[in-house]
């Protein structure tokens, strides 16, 4: 997928996304990614499954993947985790951390958001994925565009 990164962020705006990732992966063997897209999308959850297959995040010992979708065009996102996360998430813990991450960005904080969204989404995967020594980093912490 293309990468355009001055359209959406500066350097340091997707070093401080990446580095969210990591904080957040560092204490879990769950995986997260960013995916910002300018494509204009209407159905936010089902593009979102699409790209987590696209980008082949079901590749993960535990299916413990979760993917962030935001579309800049369309002003949306959703939030999709593996079978193996989402099977063990309170029931409205993609619509709680989509809260989080919507408060940010009513308030013009794009970044925040996503690190905020990043960051509570690492903490449930501690949870139920805690880290530990044979874990490995399974999937990129780089954020995809398109």
């Amino acid at each position: 997928m293309a990468k355009n990164v001055e359209a959406y962020f500066s350097q340091e705006e997707e070093q401080r996304i990446i580095q969210s990732i990591r904080d957040a992966e560092e204490t879990t063997s769950g995986e997260i990614r960013v995916h910002i897209s300018q494509k204009t999308d209407v159905h936010a959850l089902d593009t979102t499954k699409n790209i987590f297959q696209e980008l082949r995040m079901y590749n993960t010992q535990q299916r413990n993947g979760v993917l962030i979708h935001i579309s800049i065009a369309s002003k949306t996102f959703a939030i999709y985790g593996d079978v193996g996360i989402d099977q063990k998430v309170p029931i409205d813990f993609w619509e709680t951390t989509k809260d989080l991450m919507q408060n940010h960005f009513k308030a013009g904080n794009l970044v925040e958001g996503i690190c905020a969204g990043v960051a509570n989404v690492g903490i449930e995967l501690k949870e139920h994925f805690p880290w530990d020594n044979n874990d490995r980093n399974e999937l990129s912490d780089e954020l995809s565009y398109d």
